[in-house]
């Protein structure tokens, strides 16, 4: 075999998986079957941890998410260097004099949560989104309500694939909202991109890794704002319009699935003590 043909045989095979792998068909489905506009399916159970004072089970398509929440509870004086985060103002929370309630939050990826094996310990990507849903939740939950205290949030991914931070930020909410922690605001997260020219909302693993834009945000929708909005690539204004309209209406439709998740767990709960009943 001669050198020409063995560096184009070489070639072949590098690309051979991009080109076996195709992220939209003509017909306009996705690897997974969706449509662009589709959302995963969604599981949600609350209360499934007896130890804690609230927390939720979510899973959305193959993403998987476990959220404890613990407190209001006194202020931990060890508790900030075991976090170790900022507030949304930036300074470090301090364990005395506090007028306001502490928000911690610990992110982690279990080790059997992705294809290759992790080890058990908080990553940069870990700490960076542990701060992230932090600042999303200082602005919603009713911090002045419980002063000198803290409400700590765990939040542990049992698989990934694709918008985890989405997912726990959904769980948290509805694990606060389990443990009967007054918030302000309604947040629901999700996320939406580009794939080939094309819109596409909630991505997968796969095709979040395929390049294209990702754009997570965090959304109210009552009032109709956006907390949080990341973009790790560059994206025309016009894209960033269709995007973004995209991923609140992903927003939307999640919300009402978490409202439909509350409702349920709260009618089961007052008929396994015997209210109303015939």
């Amino acid at each position: 075999v001669s050198k020409e043909s063995s560096k184009k045989f070489k070639n072949q095979k590098q690309t051979l998986p991009l080109m076996a792998l195709e992220l939209l068909s003509p017909e306009g489905l996705r690897i997974d079957g969706r449509r662009s506009t589709e959302l995963r399916n969604i599981k949600i159970n609350l209360g499934v941890l007896s130890t804690a004072d609230g927390s939720c089970y979510y899973q959305q398509g193959n993403t998987k998410v476990l959220v404890s929440v613990q407190g209001p509870k006194q202020v931990v004086r060890s508790s900030n260097k075991k976090f170790g985060f900022k507030s949304a103002s930036g300074a470090k929370s301090t364990a005395t004099n506090v007028e306001l309630c502490v928000i911690n939050c610990e992110y982690t990826m279990l080790p059997f949560s992705t294809g290759d094996r992790k080890k058990q310990k908080t990553d940069r990507r870990s700490s960076e989104i542990s701060l992230l849903i932090k600042n999303t939740f200082e602005v919603i939950i009713q911090r002045d309500l419980f002063p000198k205290s803290q409400i700590d949030i765990h939040i542990q991914v049992l698989q990934a694939d694709g918008g985890t931070r989405c997912a726990a930020i959904n769980a948290s909410w509805l694990a606060l909202a389990n443990a009967g922690i007054p918030v302000s605001d309604f947040c629901c997260a999700c996320a939406a991109g580009y794939i080939e020219d094309t819109p596409i909302l909630d991505l997968n693993y796969v095709e979040d890794s395929s390049g294209g834009v990702d754009m997570p945000i965090a959304y109210i929708p009552e009032s109709n704002k956006i907390v949080m909005l990341q973009m790790d690539s560059k994206i025309d204004l016009d894209k960033f319009e269709t995007v973004l309209e995209l991923a609140i209406e992903g927003c939307k439709v999640i919300h009402t699935k978490m409202m439909d998740a509350i409702s349920n767990q709260t009618v089961s709960s007052i008929q396994s003590r015997g209210i109303f009943a015939s």
